[in-house]
């Protein structure tokens, strides 16, 4: 067995195409061992600014022999058929094989060098290789068919063991030489095999496993922060683009005037971050230091100083573009840049940014005046008006990932309200908390969502475009850490007639149905709350009852539920309710809704019964007979008269599940009406013991028909109790 390195070296790779560079890398080699039958123990790959390569360990010195059969024409077909067979195969009628009337051309191919092997799929890597950009060079770049690279390509190692894998591509030999730094060991380097090569690079300054070079970063960039007694702000995308910038990383500390503190340090830490890749740093308190940290590619011999000169330049340079920007855009009040709004589109056929802005501020007043009372709609209504209003700032222009936050900046220093001031800040945060900020942030995401499903734009399998499912998420998480008691029907049906009257001038889009809005998010709930650890069952048991939008209300359900299941008595009354629900249903009693009218039988596809078996039916259509040749609907559960008005003496477990019911149905149903979701479950927990019992002592299809439909209706009302809760029947166990 012997390892086999790979060294495709060449311009400047991008750090953003490096990670999935090395991951194609190794899926495209895999591929070209598999065709050969072969695999390797272990493949390592590693990315540099300059090089990408790869280790695979543990490969044979050569494949295994094989056989390959391949079905022909059957015995008998005509001359053509069997000549073509023959002429593919290469082969003569005579060594062809005859089984079951048909022939099969058997090769016997014999193992070949691992070598030559990779000598053939190599090349094969290389110009099928996709990179997301890529380039041609020099005099063969005249012709589409020249090779195609990220950058160009300057040089390949290849060896097996410790010889050269022999192949071109492009006019670039393989060999075993490659260069180190592009500095400090310019020359070449011989490498042995893939054992010496991490460590012969590294003795010509360059570090070839990203892993390190990041791990060089962070703890250099600590360590130079804390030396000048402060906290480096850590941000991992920055980390991995500058190991992918370098190839012998040094950290190095440099400072800019305090004066530029003045800007916001969003602002500060964005131009850093954006235009230079730098790493910026806090002090003692936690607020913005002026200093940041930036990595050089070189160890200089006078410790870093001119380079972190020059840097402190162009650093310079960039805070007093910021600056400038910021100062200007201060000039002019948010509500001045209103108009500019209508010239910027929201999206084709959904209005201006100002149509989207007016519909914000009138659904934040809205939400407000409904469900904020003790706030002021006034002040929800001028949040949700402003919050578009810094897109048109030369700020948010340079930097869009500012907007949203410039625009709390500006309007406190227009001295607009804190609740204000707040809502902007806020407005693209996941989770927004104070009641004005919700307010806004609801507006906003609940518009955008009507707004696109009334064009017909939804979420299809894993496209979503427009993050419609992320907007419905954040709408959840607003309303659960706030708390906010929130009917969202209503409030989907403001937004839908925000949108205006399909026709009218301005509308947007056809009519929408706030309904699918509704069923939109119960699916995101559902896939939430998954994600927290609540049995999707459960979800849907809560949401089978129907009716509820109040998501605050329906979790405390939920959760509720799931606690009870987690008992012993959850559980068995449970496995009771199955019990009866099964006999329920096979004698065709209709389940009831929460409200205790009948509704249909699960699975059922007659028609629901609209009259009761004292207006008028037969004991025929009760049994569920056909009268007429007509199919007959399923029953409705009589009334239960009660113990004293059966008309015969109850046995000793049907009376003791009467009584439990008398006592449990009126205190679960106002521990629901009341929102006391868990004292409901307690109610429905005294039903375990007397449920046990009456499945073990009571015959239920007794011969006595008076029996049989009381203790019939006696189970519809148990199940019906348990359906006000929850509907049990979606539950699993």
């Amino acid at each position: 067995m012997s390892d086999f390195l790979l060294e495709l070296r060449s311009e400047e790779i991008p750090a953003r195409m490096q990670d999935k560079a090395r991951e194609d890398l190794a899926r495209l080699f895999a591929a070209e061992l598999d065709k050969a039958g072969l695999k390797a123990a272990e493949l390592v790959t590693y990315a540099t600014p300059r090089r990408l390569a790869l280790i695979a360990r543990g490969l044979p010195a050569q494949t295994e022999a094989v056989s390959e059969e391949t079905k022909g024409p059957r015995v008998g077909a005509p001359p053509q058929a069997l000549e073509g067979f023959l002429r593919k195969a290469g082969l003569t009628q005579d060594q062809l094989v005859e089984r079951d009337g048909v022939y099969f051309a058997v090769i016997d191919k014999p193992g070949r060098a691992t070598a030559e092997v990779l000598a053939e799929a190599i090349p094969a890597i290389v110009r099928a290789f996709p990179w997301p950009k890529s380039m041609r060079w020099g005099e063969a770049s005249l012709s589409t068919e020249s090779l195609r690279w990220v950058r160009p390509l300057q040089g390949i190692v290849a060896l097996f063991g410790d010889e050269v894998v022999e192949f071109e591509v492009a006019g670039v030999r393989s060999g075993a030489a490659t260069v180190g730094h592009r500095f400090h060991h310019p020359g070449t380097i011989t490498i042995g095999s893939a054992a010496d090569y991490v460590e012969k690079l590294r003795a010509c300054h360059v570090v070839v496993d990203q892993a390190e070079r990041r791990n060089i970063i962070a703890l250099g960039a600590k360590m130079a922060a804390q030396k000048a007694g402060l906290t480096l702000i850590e941000d991992e995308g920055l980390l991995i683009e500058n190991a992918g910038l370098t190839e012998w990383p040094v950290p190095l500390l440099g400072r800019f005037d305090e004066a530029f503190l003045d800007v916001p340090p969003e602002v500060i830490q964005l131009t850093a971050r954006v235009n230079q890749k730098y790493f910026v740093c806090s002090d003692a308190s936690g607020k913005l230091a002026n200093a940041f940290v930036c990595t050089a590619n070189i160890d200089a011999t006078d410790g870093g100083a001119k380079i972190v000169e020059g840097n402190q330049k162009v650093l310079a340079a960039r805070l007093s573009d910021a600056r400038f920007f910021y100062e200007t855009d201060l000039k002019v009040p948010l509500e001045n840049r209103l108009p500019q709004l209508e010239s910027m589109l929201f999206y084709e056929g959904m209005g201006t940014l100002r149509a989207k802005a007016e519909r914000i501020a009138a659904l934040a007043e809205f939400i407000c005046t409904h469900y904020f009372p003790e706030r002021d709609p006034a002040t929800a209504r001028r949040a949700g008006l402003l919050a578009k209003a810094d897109l048109a700032t030369g700020m948010v222009g340079e930097f869009p990932e500012l907007q949203g936050i410039m625009g709390g900046y500006y309007a406190e220093a227009a001295g607009e309200k804190p609740g204000i001031v707040a809502a902007l800040n806020q407005q693209y945060v996941a989770a927004v908390e104070g009641c004005i900020p919700a307010c806004v942030a609801l507006a906003d995401r609940i518009d955008s969502l009507a707004a696109f499903f009334a064009q017909g734009i939804r979420p299809t399998g894993s496209k979503d475009p427009f993050a419609l499912r992320r907007a419905a998420l954040q709408t959840i998480q607003t309303i659960l850490v706030n708390g906010t008691r929130i009917d969202l029907k209503r409030v989907f049906a403001q937004a839908v007639l925000g949108l205006g009257a399909p026709g009218e001038e301005g509308a947007v889009g056809p009519d929408l149905d706030p309904t699918e809005l509704l069923d939109f998010f119960a699916d995101r709930l559902k896939v939430q709350q998954r994600e927290a650890g609540v049995r999707h069952d459960l979800i849907d048991a809560v949401f089978a009852l129907g009716g509820e939008d109040d998501l605050v209300r329906l979790l405390s359900r939920v959760h509720a539920l799931q606690a009870f299941m987690a008992t012993d008595d959850g559980a068995n009354l449970l496995a009771g309710y199955k019990r009866a629900a099964n006999i329920l249903k096979k004698e065709g009693y209709a389940a009831s809704d929460t409200a205790g009218h009948p509704g249909p039988v699960p699975g059922s596809t007659a028609p629901q019964a609209t009259a009761s078996r004292e207006e008028g039916w037969t004991p025929e259509q009760v049994r569920g007979d056909e009268v007429a040749g007509v199919e007959q609907a399923p029953r409705e559960a009589p009334a239960f008269a009660g113990a004293t008005a059966l008309g015969y003496a109850p046995e000793p477990a049907e009376a003791a599940l009467i009584a439990a019911l008398d006592a449990a149905e009126p205190k679960a149903a106002a521990a629901v009406e009341s929102e006391q979701f868990e004292a409901a479950m307690a109610a429905l927990a005294t039903l375990r013991s007397p449920i046990d019992a009456f499945f073990t002592d009571v015959t239920v299809n007794d011969a006595d028909p008076a029996k049989r439909e009381s203790r019939l209706a006696l189970l519809a009302r148990m199940r019906d109790a348990v359906h006000r809760v929850a509907d049990f029947g979606k539950i699993e166990g």
